[in-house]
């Protein structure tokens, strides 16, 4: 068995990152939702495009009014009259709503009605928020100064400077990139293509959900699990259906998989036993089998091997074992053959655990259960019932796998441990 370190190593160095010259679609901005960005992206814009107002209120010139001293009264109701000791007024000679551009320059004693977005008119610096002012007619007393030269002003290129880079290659497009993207008018977005593939699961035993099950069968609930995996991890998936444990039947559904997927992944016939016939197919295919089994719990017999354009992931056949090997060790491959420069690595966290974790300490091992937060911490329960790799049931609402380390046979209650992500955190 190799160390999960070793094994780890092996797959990811195997992984080839998509070239943007060859594997890269064009595709329209909302199409590129959870796609990887192929092509780093900039804009001619700045980002805010001119001066604008942060808030409802009247754009003035700061030497105007940062004389000014609060004026005494009820302030809070807007209730001071023109003209009250320590307040400052000036003419109005222009509303600007957000989209208009403005028609004059302020001049010394003038101020601009304006509204949140709006770009500023030449010669004002500072906004006035509207509740610190009083209005009468084309008259704005300011109740209270502004506290410095630009408040609630947002300069142009203060976000973004144009020519600058924006988003790199390599990262997922999710809501905020989207809206980057359409901000910047980029309405064909150029994204890797998504990796494509394959899976099959091999045995006599297995039917399909909608099949009557007779008795000593069991219905294939792996194609579906990892086939949500895949599509969750980005990439397109070919569902292959269930192969018997037949050689021939066996090698041409592997040839076939290999023929047309970047990733394929199988379930079950990679142990020792009569009908397990993975490995000796891929060597007849002349791949190069870089690992036959892992050192950890679940999920030991485990095949990955390498093809001149395919990568083949061998899972065991038990639901929690190749639910478990794909989390550790196939789903950061398929993330950084999707593209991603960064995040693709498994997603480890630290969290207290609530109660004894145990393991025999021949490999390390992995418990499958809840992570939540409790008191401003993260905390770890196990799932209830037995943690047996056969055991698809109680693995339904967890969103981790607590790890415990080779050569360790328990961490205690209350204790800090190692915890693997499955999705977020509730």
């Amino acid at each position: 068995m190799l160390a999960v370190e070793t094994a780890e190593s092996l797959i990811f160095q195997a992984v080839q990152v998509p070239d943007a010259a060859v594997d890269c679609d064009w595709v329209p901005l909302l199409e590129a939702i959870d796609r990887v960005l192929a092509q780093p992206v900039s804009s001619e814009l700045d980002f805010p495009h001119w001066d604008n107002s942060a808030m409802d209120g009247y754009a003035v010139r700061y030497d105007d009014v940062a004389t000014g001293q609060v004026a005494t009264g009820q302030v809070a109701t807007g209730q001071v009259a023109t003209g009250q000791p320590g307040a400052i007024t000036l003419a109005v000679v222009e509303e600007i709503p957000a989209g208009v551009a403005p028609q004059q320059t302020l001049q010394p004693g003038q101020a601009a009605r304006i509204f949140t977005g709006a770009m500023l008119p030449l010669g004002a610096d500072t906004i006035v928020m509207q509740e610190n002012t009083q209005r009468q007619g084309d008259r704005v007393t300011i109740l209270v100064p502004p506290r410095h030269l630009g408040e609630f002003v947002r300069r142009r290129g203060g976000f973004y400077q144009a020519g600058q880079p924006l988003l790199a290659a390599g990262t997922r497009l999710g809501a905020a990139e989207i809206a980057v993207l359409a901000a910047v008018q980029c309405t064909q977005v150029p994204v890797y293509q998504r990796p494509k593939v394959a899976i099959l699961s091999t045995g006599d035993e297995l039917v399909t959900p909608d099949q009557p099950l007779q008795p000593g069968q069991i219905v294939d609930s792996n194609q579906y699990a990892l086939a949500a995996l895949v599509q969750q991890s980005g990439a397109e998936v070919l569902r292959l259906g269930i192969v018997p444990d037949d050689p021939a039947a066996l090698q041409a559904a592997m040839e076939a998989a290999i023929a047309q997927a970047d990733i394929v992944i199988s379930s079950g016939g990679v142990s020792v036993g009569d009908y397990d016939y993975v490995d000796g197919i891929l060597e007849a295919l002349g791949a190069t089998i870089q690992i036959r089994s892992i050192a950890v719990k679940p999920g030991k017999p485990l095949t990955f091997a390498t093809l001149p354009n395919t990568l083949y992931f061998g899972l065991p056949g038990n639901p929690v074992s190749a639910l478990v090997t794909f989390l550790r060790f196939v789903q950061p491959a398929l993330k950084r053959r999707s593209g991603l420069a960064t995040g693709w690595q498994p997603n480890f966290i630290t969290a207290k655990t609530g109660c004894d974790l145990k393991s025999d300490g021949k490999r390390e091992s992995y418990l499958w259960g809840k992570v939540t937060f409790q008191a401003g911490e993260l905390c770890f329960s196990p799932a209830a019932g037995g943690h047996n790799s056969g055991n698809l049931i109680n693995l339904a609402g967890c969103n981790g796998l607590a790890r415990i380390p080779i050569g360790a046979t328990a961490i205690a209650a209350g204790s800090d441990t190692s915890v693997l992500l499955m999705q977020g955190i509730v």
